[in-house]
């Protein structure tokens, strides 16, 4: 696992105009951003290279709920079911 700077941002309402700038001037110093309530945003220089980035964010932020105590809500198998991908 690599050491790369990753930061959480605030939740702010769809559109909210104040999210540009801040997402831009956080962008500079981070690798990846984790919008609060929405999801994570990387940036690579290649797709492959963002895929990488964004199971490595995953994995760090699982360590960190799981090494913090903090609970966690792991997806049922139905709920996993629901969202796999069918093969036909």
């Amino acid at each position: 696992m690599q050491s790369r700077r990753h930061t959480t941002m605030p939740t702010t309402a769809g559109g909210d105009s104040s999210l540009e700038p801040l997402a831009e001037r956080t962008a500079r110093g981070h690798h990846a951003i984790l919008l609060a309530n929405h999801g994570p945003v990387v940036a690579e220089a290649t797709l492959e290279k963002a895929a990488d980035a964004i199971e490595e964010l995953e994995q760090t932020a699982r360590l960190h709920l799981l090494l913090q105590g903090h609970a966690t809500r792991p997806l049922t198998p139905e709920q996993a079911a629901a969202l796999a991908i069918s093969s036909s």
